[in-house]
């Protein structure tokens, strides 16, 4: 038996409010079949939901599925069909469905075939329950089909970040191909087979420092161009009163 989508509340979010700034880079590039591409738009198109299904880290040519390009160029697939195909590639599966817990995935997601953050943790229960009864497929199925994505994407453009400024605000969110892949309790693991993620040189210093003869020679070679840059200055104002020609 088929559980009914949990109900939740459509709190405020960015992409719910009315937008009236002037378009600049803050706004997304909306890609279509519907503006009559050329070739060349055809293949920026294709990239471009790539890009929103696999996000930047995961954009490898042995992700791509050449029979799914084929069938959109040839107008033989929406492109969301095309979408629902990158979805339930096993690329995807491997990379984002296998490593990640139901809710993480729910919350990836959502923003990339919603183009919005999950309103709260009861949405994503709501679909992490559809996940787990229906599985991936009726999961990815629900979301296409439902009125928010035919509403704001239809049939015809690429999924897109909705709505990254409020008037309010000087700056907008982060894209979502900047969110981390990984959830916490799938990066603890990681690190627990050795794997080091810190941003701070670790790796290469073990301390996170350069070694003592590391900083001497930096040091050395400091004061090396300080004293040159100074009588460089030096001989340039000697030169201003004829008493050192150059």
């Amino acid at each position: 038996m088929t559980l009914p989508l949990l109900s939740y509340p459509t709190s405020c979010q960015n992409q719910r409010v009315n937008g009236f700034e002037v378009f600049g880079d803050e706004q997304p590039r909306i890609f279509s079949t519907a503006l009559l591409l050329d070739s060349q738009e055809i293949e920026t198109l294709i990239l471009a939901a790539y890009r929103r299904i696999f996000n930047e880290q995961q954009l490898l040519a042995c992700h791509r599925d050449r029979y799914l390009e084929s069938q959109l160029r040839n107008s033989q697939l929406s492109v969301r069909d095309f979408i629902r195909g990158l979805l339930m590639s096993d690329s995807f599966r491997r990379l984002n469905y296998e490593c990640s817990n139901n809710y993480r995935f729910v919350d990836m997601c959502l923003q990339r075939v919603l183009g919005r953050q999950a309103y709260d943790q009861r949405e994503t229960l709501a679909w992490s329950i559809v996940l787990a009864t229906e599985g991936i497929t009726g999961f990815v199925n629900a979301l296409l089909n439902s009125d928010e994505y035919l509403d704001n994407f239809g049939e015809d453009t690429v999924p897109y970040q909705r709505r990254r400024v409020l008037p309010q605000q000087s700056m907008g969110e982060l894209p979502f191909e900047r969110m981390p892949r990984y959830g916490s309790d799938h990066l603890a693991k990681l690190t627990a087979l050795g794997n080091d993620f810190s941003a701070t040189g670790d790796g290469l210093f073990g301390d996170g420092l350069p070694s003592e003869g590391i900083r001497k020679i930096g040091a050395v070679v400091t004061v090396a161009g300080a004293v040159v840059l100074t009588s460089g200055v030096v001989a340039v104002i000697l030169s201003w009163f004829g008493w050192l020609k150059i």
